[in-house]
């Protein structure tokens, strides 16, 4: 998958397709993805970010995120690309998928 930075009007097309189902969408946060997701509980929000790191780790491309309690933010950007890439609409898009809603 290529790691050439997106345009402007390219992330913003990516963004219109990922968020096409999630009841709460991506946004642009900072020059990278972001969306933070809310469980029941922290096992849950554990076992979430347990499926994305295995995802993740396949893919070699690691999120940056935060988890307290229930709650886990996440933001995706390529770092070696200085900014947004193919790679993190497909990450954000496997993780949506994980989600089993």
């Amino acid at each position: 998958m290529s790691q050439q930075r997106l345009t402007d009007a390219e992330i913003a097309d990516g963004l219109a397709r990922l968020n096409t189902g999630p009841e709460v969408p991506w946004a642009l946060a900072g020059g990278k993805l972001h969306k933070g997701f809310c469980f029941p509980d922290f096992v849950a929000a554990f076992g979430f970010m347990t499926r994305v790191a295995l995802v993740a780790e396949a893919m070699n491309h690691h999120p940056e995120w935060c988890n307290v309690y229930s709650r886990v933010d996440v933001d995706l950007s390529t770092h070696d690309a200085g900014g947004l890439t193919a790679l993190d609409f497909e990450l954000a898009k496997r993780i949506e998928g994980l989600l089993g809603r």
